[in-house]
């Protein structure tokens, strides 16, 4: 080939592709709010399948949200109490005012030591330094937060990338907080792009704790009043409502599919049966008596509050997603009837029990109750001790002294801890009373 011919081979070539069309971004498709229009989210790579494996061993890493040790006891507990067929034992590693470099600095210390095979992450509250976007702080939590996920992988750990959530107003308490509640807002959605983009690029899960806190938080305003903040009382840090959320952000990318039993009943026939993790004692012709090794989320407070758990399960289909305890009723020849299950009571029509209706949703304060709020405790107080572990002790003189020494005496004070979430996890009998209107 000619030079002549090669030139004109390479600019007729230029021209062809100059003039093919260029792969657009794909962004998610937000509800038709003014509220959100602004806000261009990359579309979240989807989960596929269940992410984690029996024996799992968790490690749940951020900043001062996560040491805040809600939404981490949130998902420990239903891990524990909603598929304990799984086996999950879970670590809460959170420290405040961390950013992801912090968190690649003392990952072979503080978190690879305890060898996790799943990990989950969220920072970016720090990292955006509450701030107008600049690219300079993008890319420094991309490189860290990048650091971090190849040395999971290198050890074999599986990773959920998480994004954090929105600010509710400006903090007081940073002093070098700039700019309005948008521009930090708009910054979070980059930090939350670069997330997404980690997640396809590594092929890692990703939780996007972001825009369901954004929209719920906008939607719980209309709803409740302008006091209501899904982002905690001082913008930053949430109270239960949030964490609620942001529980389900991780869940749902773990893949669980929220599935915690059916218990169906042919009353004509005076039979029940029930799924794995129930077990029909009696049957009869108003209703049923099961033990059940596995219990629904018990969650109780006010719809109103942004102090409650209740309320931020009003706010993201979590009962509908991931807690249903289903009943199914079968030639049930009345047209309504009342189903009592503990101390609560609803009426239903004979066509809703067939269809099957969700008892962990309509019934807040259940049998299940008192037996989750004992394991709720036995978590809570497991991971209090972890924190304590990590910043007081393995970080403190007695770890500056002697690292080993430090950490081996720790896990033996904690071990008591673990058993006794373990212990306080018992089946738990229970009646349902199927009676005529």
């Amino acid at each position: 080939m000619t030079r002549m011919k090669k030139h004109l081979w390479f600019s007729l070539l230029a021209v062809v592709i100059s003039v093919l069309p260029v792969a657009a971004e794909e962004y998610e498709v937000l509800p038709a709010d003014p509220c959100l229009a602004t806000y261009k989210a990359l579309k979240a790579p989807p989960s596929e399948g269940l992410l984690l494996k029996q024996g799992d061993r968790l490690a749940i890493c951020g900043d001062s949200i996560t040491e805040q040790k809600m939404y981490a006891r949130i998902m420990e507990t239903y891990l524990t109490v909603c598929v304990p067929q799984l086996e999950v034992t879970v670590r809460q590693h959170g420290w405040s005012g961390e950013k992801a470099p912090g968190l690649e600095r003392r990952l072979a210390n503080d978190v690879l030591r305890f060898k996790p095979t799943i990990a989950t992450t969220c920072y970016a509250m720090n990292d955006h330094n509450y701030q107008p976007y600049q690219d300079e702080y993008g890319r420094v939590y991309r490189e860290a937060s990048l650091a971090i996920i190849r040395a999971f992988k290198e050890q074999g750990v599986r990773v959920v990338q998480g994004a954090a959530g929105p600010v509710g107003k400006m903090p007081a308490w940073v002093q070098r907080a700039k700019g309005t509640v948008d521009d930090l807002n708009h910054s979070l959605l980059e930090f939350r792009n670069i997330d997404v983009t980690l997640a396809r690029e590594e092929h890692v899960a990703f939780a996007d704790c972001f825009l369901p806190m954004l929209e719920a938080g906008f939607e719980a305003k209309r709803r409740y009043g302008a006091d209501y903040m899904i982002s905690g009382k001082d913008g930053v840090h949430p109270g239960w409502a949030g964490h609620l959320v942001m529980a389900y952000a991780f869940l749902k990318a773990m893949g669980l599919d929220g599935d915690i039993g059916t218990i169906t009943v042919d009353l004509a026939a005076r039979q029940a049966t029930a799924s794995a993790g129930h077990r029909v004692l009696s049957a009869g012709a108003s209703g049923v008596e099961i033990e059940s090794s596995r219990y629904p989320f018990c969650a109780t407070g006010p719809i109103d509050q942004d102090s409650s758990l209740r309320s931020g399960m009003s706010l993201v289909p979590f009962n509908e997603e991931l807690n249903r305890l289903m009943l199914v009723v079968k030639n049930a020849p009345a047209g309504r009837y009342r189903v009592t299950w503990g101390a609560g009571s609803k009426s239903y029509s004979a066509e809703q029990l067939a269809r099957g209706v969700n008892l962990a949703a309509d019934f807040e304060t259940n049998p299940s109750s008192e037996a989750f709020a004992r394991v709720d405790e036995a978590v809570a107080k497991k991971q209090a001790y972890e924190t304590r572990q990590m910043k007081s002790m393995m970080h403190g003189q007695a770890g500056r002294d002697d690292m080993e020494g430090t950490v081996a005496q720790t896990e033996a004070e904690r071990e008591p801890l673990v058993a006794a979430v373990k212990a306080a996890f018992v089946p738990v009998r229970h009646t349902i009373r199927i009676e005529a209107e």
